[in-house]
């Protein structure tokens, strides 16, 4: 019994004792915890300058207390499943300031305090203290544009004659420098570019004084002869801005490097006058219904412009492999088989040439424009045109004249600039018989434009190593002789130039040979077509594809990146300026054929 009583006893105090500590533990206060990503407390929230939402999870024990110290950055609870872990939406209204901002968001549980920031960045800013420059010096020099931003501008310029410099002083606070080349030529006018971000683009205008001595180089005349002089001899940039691969113009594609200023000083410095520039546009035109030239494009093809100007030479620039053998847009023969396509064709056609002249409509005449190269339907004259009533000789015949309207149309300098459209093919039988000239608004501004490679097998394929009336049987092609030239030039004559229409071959020229005796006879057979072309009243061009060797398609003068002759290019040259520019009375194409090698 005495037992029973002491374990009750000791039962008691212990129970006593529990329940005294119970009541302490419930009285104490509780010890705030707040835990927040490492991270978050470290580096922040960040914000893009569009704003957004952002969840913020905080760990504790305690009921909390979330602010932010500005308006733009709202923190609201939100729904968590967790009965310890709190959620918080962060919302963050878009930055239009052109500066960073920071909100400091406040977490409080108790007697305890976090914090952390968030952080937008700024929108982009950009202003320019100066957007117009006149009046500079036609001896060059600099301009200095200063720029107020808070970003990287994109600058971009649209002619070789203005180059940037740099030199930053801070990155709000900057100076854009500019080199402007020496103007021998008319006053002239370019634009820089500046764009960051989503902001509208920022243009400066840069207008420079005529030089002391204008250049006469440029394609002028009311009559067909004073246009074939102005012309003078003309070289192709051939295989380089026309190149192309997988449906996409590429300068580079076909193996020569980018073409440089250097290549059309030496063109100039060798007696070229005249530069025709073929360009390809596929690939860098964009979808109907605005058919969108790509900037870059456009600007590559201005600046290699901007090299013939700069060099003072005259330059053709047209629509080249676009149409070649109707394997792209420009085909002739889907426009033969389907109305509907060749609306659509013409539709292209036409904004094509109004982004093009709209671009270079600033320019003088020493820019001319070509419609487009060599169309036919993949028979190159051999095809369906030969039984098809004439249908795409009138198709053609109406391309042209959407290109003359498209041109004229957007003014400026495109309102009397010479233009040069083509028969089918090129090809000068087919032109002669069907070809119609596009009526226009100025007299005296239309070109026809021809190719001659007359005989091919020799000119262009290296079958044969011998050409004309001394040429052994047995080394050269059965036709294509000396009387061919003349009855092929002397039906252009009595067409169009006696008529009082020019007429220039767009393409001519003949392939490098290996031996001195077969090169022999490319130097004559290059003198007698350049002396022809000027006794009949052409202006002939020489296709340039830069190829370095020998053989065919072999046909490289100048190297297209430094401008240095290829093989014998410099003797090659002066053959054909001989022909062109010699005044002497006793230097006739007859005298051309008595010295012809032996």
């Amino acid at each position: 019994m005495n037992k029973i009583k002491a374990y009750l006893l000791l039962l008691t105090i212990a129970l006593s004792a529990f329940a005294a500590a119970c009541s302490s533990d419930d009285n104490d206060p509780v010890t705030p915890e707040i835990t927040i990503s490492e991270n978050i407390l470290a580096n922040g929230m960040s914000f893009s300058k569009a704003g957004g939402t952002n969840t913020l999870s905080v760990k504790s024990n305690v009921t909390l207390e979330v602010t932010s110290n500005q308006d733009w950055c709202v923190v609201t609870p939100a729904v968590s499943a967790s009965a310890t872990v709190f959620k918080y939406t962060i919302d963050v209204k878009s930055n239009s300031t052109t500066d960073n901002r920071t909100s400091v968001i406040t977490v409080k549980g108790g007697n305890l305090t976090e914090t952390f920031n968030v952080i937008q960045t700024a929108t982009e800013g950009l202003d320019l203290e100066t957007v117009l420059f006149e009046d500079i010096s036609a001896a060059g020099g600099t301009i200095t544009v200063k720029v107020m931003t808070n970003g990287e501008p994109t600058i971009t310029i649209n002619d070789s004659w203005i180059t940037e410099k740099t030199e930053t002083r801070a990155m709000v606070d900057k100076t854009k420098t500019f080199i402007i080349a020496a103007n021998t030529g008319k006053e002239r006018t370019g634009t820089i570019t500046f764009i960051l971000g989503d902001l509208p683009a920022t243009t400066v205008t840069v207008k420079q004084l005529a030089g002391g001595e204008i250049s006469s180089n440029e394609i002028a005349g009311e009559d067909p002869w004073t246009v074939a002089k102005s012309l003078g001899l003309g070289w192709n940039l051939g295989n380089q801005l026309d190149a192309h691969n997988s449906g996409v113009a590429n300068e580079t594609a076909w193996g020569n490097q980018k073409t440089t200023q250097a290549l059309f000083d030496k063109l100039a410095a060798a007696g070229i006058t005249t530069v025709r520039i073929p360009v390809t546009w596929m690939g860098h035109i964009g979808d109907a219904p605005g058919y969108e030239i790509e900037k870059a494009w456009m600007d590559r093809v201005a600046e290699v412009v901007g090299y013939a100007e700069n060099a003072g030479l005259n330059a053709i620039v047209n629509i080249h492999h676009d149409g070649a053998d109707s394997e792209y847009w420009l085909s002739i023969k889907d426009a033969a088989q389907d109305e509907t396509k060749n609306t659509a064709i013409k539709t292209e056609l036409k904004a094509v040439w109004t982004q093009i002249a709209e671009r270079f409509k600033d320019k003088g005449n020493f820019l001319a424009f070509e419609s487009m190269n060599e169309i036919h339907d993949g028979g190159w004259g051999w095809g369906d045109n030969r039984n098809d009533g004439g249908k795409q000789y009138s198709i053609l015949n109406d391309w042209n004249q959407v290109f003359v309207d498209a041109v004229r149309a957007v003014g400026g300098g495109n309102s009397n600039r010479f233009l040069g459209v083509p028969g089918y093919c090129t090809n000068v039988a087919l032109t002669v018989s069907n070809f119609k000239l596009p009526t226009d608004k100025v007299q005296n501004r239309l070109m026809v434009s021809v190719h001659f490679y007359d005989p091919n097998e020799y000119t262009l394929d290296a079958k044969y190593s011998e050409w004309g009336h001394t040429g052994a049987a047995d080394k050269k092609a059965n036709w294509g002789d000396e009387d061919n030239v003349k009855d092929v030039f002397n039906s252009l004559k009595t067409t169009y130039i006696d008529k009082g229409i020019p007429v220039y071959i767009g393409e001519m020229g003949c392939v490098s040979r290996t031996t001195d005796r077969a090169e022999s006879f490319r130097k004559y057979y290059l003198e007698y077509i350049c002396k022809a072309a000027k006794e009949y009243g052409l202006a002939p061009v020489y296709w340039d594809n830069g190829g370095t060797g020998s053989g065919k398609e072999e046909s490289g003068l100048f190297n297209h990146a430094t401008g240095d002759y290829l093989n014998n290019a410099a003797e090659i040259v002066e053959v054909m300026k001989k022909a062109i520019f010699t005044e002497d009375a006793s230097y006739t194409l007859q005298s051309v054929y008595d010295n012809a090698p032996q």
